[in-house]
């Protein structure tokens, strides 16, 4: 008799998105005439960078000659890909990553989901509060998360409540943790975290021998020199660290499914004897070569174009373009009275829901009353009540008009 991975029945079987999702049609299936506008909506509205279409076409030529075709590629990704994003991403920060450190992929939900299978099921783990679902929801299949309480946290798991009063820098953890997730420009705040306390996180994970899942997808949205791009950036954060990045806002590959894992060869961890350690990085190659075939040549031609000297500007344009969104947004609802956080170093800005609304009961107040849709805070973690979440992702016209709206709707 085959029997079920038990896990799975803990997860709730409203995903967030799904759940908005259906209640936006009712409202649209009950309002045939309405013109709904999303400004919670999570992708990307504007089209590929020209130096990527050229890019993919010459790589689907190739495919077509039996000369250039193109197979099964490297698990690592291809050499020149790799080699792209040293020269670019790192090396002009003062950091030092080896093209055998990167790993490419098909995005870095893919990673970010499966990375903890290289540890222990009963590591200890922390998260920041509010997070990104996909963190905790992929430890609770595996049976890492405990059981869910009545307060929406999960037993095994340490929660680091960002909010007003610590301006949203998460706490240490007051006792040890084996794992520590953090996503830094953050979604869903759109806050930023300084060199300083990044160092801490460093600082204490080397004290603890802790591992720090480190996701930097949105570091191209930074606009403050001063705000650190990658963890490498902190001395010593090679030898407990694991960066996540992806193209997918960066460049806008929702569709295209690409993006990239560092694993420095320095990282390890023990047995649970103690006995021994070993690097980290051979297993995640090893689990690679079992699980997965690799990204498609095209998309890694693809993410090559980005780092070219067209590639560049074009994608700077598009990412000017989201930015400025976010702080039209973030001027027009400040200026209607709502208090604002994020929206300057990152797409996401994060709206205090007014009268003490909880974050549902604001999200249909704004869908009803002005066709606007959010994202509400609580889906994103317990310390998410009493905020939403918006987006600089919407198309600028779309955005103008739903903040004529809001404007009309609060007086």
């Amino acid at each position: 008799m085959a029997l079920i991975n038990e896990h799975f029945l803990k997860l709730s079987d409203k995903y967030l998105f799904a759940d908005i999702a259906k209640k936006v049609n009712a409202y649209k299936v009950a309002h045939p005439k309405s013109q709904v506008i999303s400004l919670g909506i999570g992708d990307v509205t504007q089209p590929l960078a020209p130096a990527v279409i050229e890019a993919m076409h010459k790589a689907v030529d190739d495919m077509a000659t039996l000369d250039r075709f193109h197979g099964y590629g490297p698990e690592r990704g291809y050499l020149w890909l790799r080699e792209a994003i040293v020269k670019n991403d790192f090396l002009p920060r003062g950091v030092h990553i080896d093209t055998s450190e990167i790993f490419i992929n098909d995005g870095a939900k893919s990673d970010t989901g499966n990375i903890g299978e290289m540890v222990r099921w009963d590591n200890s783990m922390a998260v920041t509060d509010p997070i990104y679902p996909v963190y905790v929801d992929s430890n609770v299949m595996n049976g890492r998360a405990g059981i869910l309480g009545a307060d929406g946290k999960w037993s095994n798991v340490t929660y680091l409540s960002c909010n007003e009063e610590n301006h949203f820098t998460p706490p240490l953890p007051e006792h040890r943790v084996d794992m520590i997730y953090l996503c830094y420009p953050n979604n869903p705040t759109g806050m930023v975290i300084t060199k300083e306390e990044l160092r801490k996180w460093v600082n204490y994970a080397l004290r603890n021998d802790a591992i720090i899942f480190y996701d930097a997808a949105y570091h191209a949205y930074i606009r403050d020199e001063h705000i650190p791009h990658s963890i490498y950036e902190i001395k010593g954060a090679r030898k407990c660290a694991i960066e996540f990045h992806s193209y997918s806002k960066t460049a806008g590959f929702t569709g295209i499914r690409c993006g990239y894992t560092v694993i420095p060869k320095e990282l390890s961890a023990t047995t649970l004897d103690g006995s021994k350690r070993y690097p980290l990085q051979p297993f995640w190659d090893r689990r690679q070569c079992t699980k997965f075939n690799g990204a498609s040549y095209i998309s890694q031609r693809a993410a090559e174009a980005i780092y070219t000297p067209e590639g560049k500007e074009q994608v700077k344009a598009t990412i000017d373009y989201y930015m400025n969104n976010a702080r039209m947004i973030r001027e027009a609802l400040t200026k209607a009275g709502l208090t604002v956080y994020g929206g300057e170093n990152a797409p996401y800005l994060w709206v205090k829901t007014p009268r003490g609304l909880s974050s549902w009961k604001f999200f249909e107040e704004l869908l009803y009353g002005t066709q606007v849709v959010c994202t509400p805070g609580v889906g994103f973690g317990p310390s998410g009540e009493g905020f939403v979440r918006l987006t600089a992702f919407g198309r600028r016209e779309d955005c103008e008009e739903a903040l004529s709206r809001i404007r009309k709707w609060m007086g």
